[in-house]
């Protein structure tokens, strides 16, 4: 097999490129993990990520993927056969209701178009028919992967303090998080499940869960039968730097390099920039005369950009195309939109340079694969880039 010169463009949703920085903290040696020199490693991880969901509230660190977090989510604070109120906005809140009708809870599911985030009105509405509130949650997706819409969490909580509801709020940020604006405190959030190979800049490996007092304490009074997914059992360790099992060390070390190069660019800048390269992305999706999947203006997300195909052209081609003429790995459509959308990722350690490459490549696809466009997409990414200035030049 022969080799191909120059870089991979890793350009769907997720996981995204790890720095070299990261890269170089994760290959350190592993040290004990139950010896003294790794409770700062520990604090230093838990405190930090503190700072990015911000919140004073608690936080875990499971060694696992984003759908373990989902299911530490459900399993702490919900018992069978509670009642669940989820919204469809796309397919990965779509799979964590199939998750929680695993689990035996019983969620009920407002539809959804797929093309904009949660609804906080109907929402409101359904909480208030809830006379008996039977519901015990509410779970939404903040950053829908699949789509690149993206929830208004804060009106969401808005929506439940409205109708009088005593429901918890359970948020998905997997791919939201040290990507677009997040406030966990703030927003009123129960409970916020993410993971480490989005906008943290890890690969995947590690969950979180951000908690509040109200869960915690719904915690240690029931939920379900749990023995890893327990926060009662991370608590107690977690006070010294400590876990209660073996934890992920080494990508813990990256996990503290990740969170000092959020902060160094400064989580406001960083959000900036994602929001930049999201409009750049979406005026060059509108100057090839194609569609972007999100329809709702103003929830359109940073971290990613779904393309709507023409009709009778396959997304999952042209995916192939331009991996193969550029070495560029865009995301595919996922269920309901399979073959139908493909998703340009534009999150993580990113700037206007690979954005540029990235769109490039996709507009020399589309040309190769014979999709109809025009051949202007790209000078209105540079048009938009152009009429902003980076975080970091405006600040100077």
């Amino acid at each position: 097999m022969s080799r191909r010169a120059g870089r991979h463009f890793l350009q769907i949703p997720g996981p995204s490129a790890v720095p070299d920085r990261i890269l170089r903290a994760i290959s350190a040696q592993t040290i004990d993990h139950r010896g003294p020199d790794f409770a700062e490693v520990g604090r230093t991880a838990l405190e930090g990520m503190k700072t990015i969901f911000r919140t004073e509230a608690h936080v875990f660190i499971f060694p696992a993927s984003g759908t373990g977090a989902w299911e530490a989510a459900l399993v702490n604070t919900l018992a069978e056969g509670d009642r669940v109120l989820m919204y469809e906005t796309g397919h990965f809140a779509t799979l964590w209701k199939k998750m929680a009708e695993r689990l035996g809870l019983a969620p009920e599911f407002i539809e959804g178009d797929w093309r904009g985030g949660a609804d906080p009105e109907a929402i409101e509405a359904r909480l208030r028919a809830d006379t008996g509130q039977e519901i015990k949650a509410v779970c939404v997706v903040h950053n829908e992967t699949s789509t690149g819409s993206v929830s208004p969490v804060a009106d969401v909580r808005a929506a439940i303090d409205a109708a009088g509801h005593p429901a918890l709020l359970m948020v998905d940020s997997i791919s939201g998080l040290a990507s677009i604006d997040f406030r966990f405190d703030e927003w009123g959030v129960d409970v916020c499940v993410s993971g480490s190979q989005k906008g943290l800049m890890l690969p995947p490996g590690l969950s979180f869960n951000a908690v509040s007092d109200k869960a915690m304490a719904v915690a240690k009074e029931g939920g379900m039968r749990r023995s890893y997914w327990d926060w009662t059992d991370m608590a107690g360790p977690n006070a010294t730097g400590y876990f209660p099992y073996t934890p992920g060390t080494n990508l813990l070390y990256g996990l503290n390099e990740a969170i000092a190069m959020l902060h160094e660019e400064g989580l406001e800048n960083v959000f900036a920039r994602h929001a930049r390269h999201g409009a750049a992305t979406r005026a060059a999706v509108r100057g090839w005369g194609l569609e972007v999947l999100c329809a709702r203006q103003g929830q359109e997300s940073g971290v990613l950009t779904a393309v709507m195909m023409p009709e009778g052209h396959s997304a999952d081609a042209l995916r192939a195309t331009v991996l193969e003429q550029s070495d560029i790995s865009l995301g595919n459509g996922l269920s309901k939109v399979a073959d139908r959308v493909f998703r340009i990722g534009h999150l993580g350690d990113f700037n206007d340079a690979m954005l540029l490459a990235t769109l490039t490549g996709v507009e020399r696809g589309l040309a190769r694969a014979g999709v109809p466009h025009e051949a202007r997409g790209v000078a209105e990414a540079i048009r938009v880039l152009d009429e902003t200035d980076p975080p970091a030049l405006a600040a100077e």
